[in-house]
């Protein structure tokens, strides 16, 4: 899964009260319980949570300043890249409905790059070779997608259209603009009437302009704000989500991004030709960046093979303040969201979420 890293692009938590499912005590020979333990008394998160829809398990705090408890799933979190999978469903949306062709050059939709070879299909992949623009940006100010565009055409492309693969947020930036051209809506208002209202993912939001805060019950969340980097780990939970768009921008809580997965792959958003060709027309990504061997990617989802044997398909995504990842395990077998309450992205965390992940995704198949 891929994580959006403040150094690579700054896109990418949430403790909850009042929860519907029940709170796991902690077992040592609960293996997703080690893997989150792990992340708090080794790897110095402060809170992390694990919900696969029948049990929600936690460890350390929501708040460091009042020791408050993680708990629940019923909190919300900013989804960070996980929003790319809804932004390729709501692309995927037009194209069964003939409002879009996968092969369509970008230009058609954004008049910013005509001229341009890049595909609707070449963005949805990550094969654009489009740079990277969220570490060009200024995160003092609010801009606009056009002005972030700007930004990245003005820098060197990291590859010719299709010859190779690169994650960059730059790509669903632009899928965004391209919703908005071709379903003659806002993309926010286009992925709120095809994807949250169908799915009833009422506690799934886009941040409004100007909304920094997080609303409803939240945990804490803390790392270096990317409009104040000098300041060093700092509280983070207030960030300019809007900004974050199409790429990242999503706020839900892990019950809905469980149901959006459980929708996705179970064939209630899309015609089965549609999910196919995301799950179908993939590369292979194992051993780069985040993702380990055996993974690939294709259209805002990715795959990644389980110990148990299969793969889940979801996506990852990090902000300053928060890690999330999960997915859906194939044939059904279960469906599980972990977070973090700081980015836990590199190193031995993001071996202990990915760990948490498989080892949630193995029980639930045991069950």
């Amino acid at each position: 899964m891929h994580r959006t890293h403040l150094a690579a692009a700054v896109l990418l938590a949430a403790t909850l009260t009042g929860a519907l499912a029940p709170v796991a005590a902690a077992r040592p020979s609960d293996p997703v319980q080690r893997q989150l333990d792990l992340l708090v008394d080794r790897d110095g998160v402060p809170g992390a949570l694990a919900h696969d829809g029948a049990t929600t398990r936690t460890a350390g705090v929501s708040d460091l300043a009042t020791q408050r408890r993680m708990t629940g799933a019923q909190g919300r979190f900013r989804l960070a890249s996980n929003t790319k999978a809804f932004t390729a469903a709501a692309v995927m949306r037009l194209v069964a409905d003939g409002r879009i062709r996968l092969d369509d050059r970008a230009g058609t939709y954004v008049p910013q790059l005509a001229g341009h070879a890049v595909t609707v299909r070449q963005l949805l992949k990550q094969t654009s070779g489009l740079p990277e623009y969220a570490t060009l940006v200024d995160w003092t100010r609010a801009g606009t997608p056009q002005e972030y565009l700007a930004l990245a055409l003005g820098a060197e492309p990291a590859f010719e259209p299709g010859t190779d693969w690169g994650y960059s947020n730059t790509n669903y930036l632009v899928l965004g603009m391209v919703i908005d051209k071709a379903s003659g809506l806002d993309f926010r208002t286009y992925v709120e009437r095809t994807i949250l209202r169908p799915l009833h993912l009422d506690d799934t939001y886009w941040p409004a302009p100007g909304e920094s805060a997080l609303r409803g019950p939240h945990a804490r969340n803390y790392g270096v704000h990317p409009a104040l980097p000098e300041a060093g780990v700092v509280d983070v939970t207030e960030l300019p989500g809007y900004e974050f768009g199409a790429s990242g921008g999503l706020v839900s809580t892990p019950g809905d991004l469980n149901a959006f997965w459980n929708g996705l792959f179970g064939g209630r958003l899309l015609p089965g030709w549609a999910l196919g060709l995301m799950t179908r027309d993939t590369t292979d990504i194992g051993g780069r960046d985040v993702y380990p061997a055996g993974s690939r990617y294709g259209y805002g989802v990715a795959s990644v093979p389980l110990s148990c044997g299969g793969v889940y398909w979801g996506h990852g995504g990090d902000l300053p303040g928060d890690s999330v990842a999960g997915g859906r395990a194939t044939g059904g077998r279960g469906t599980v969201t972990v977070y973090t309450t700081t980015w836990a992205g590199g190193g031995e965390g993001l071996g202990h979420l990915q760990g948490a992940v498989d080892a949630a995704l193995c029980a639930v198949g045991r069950r």
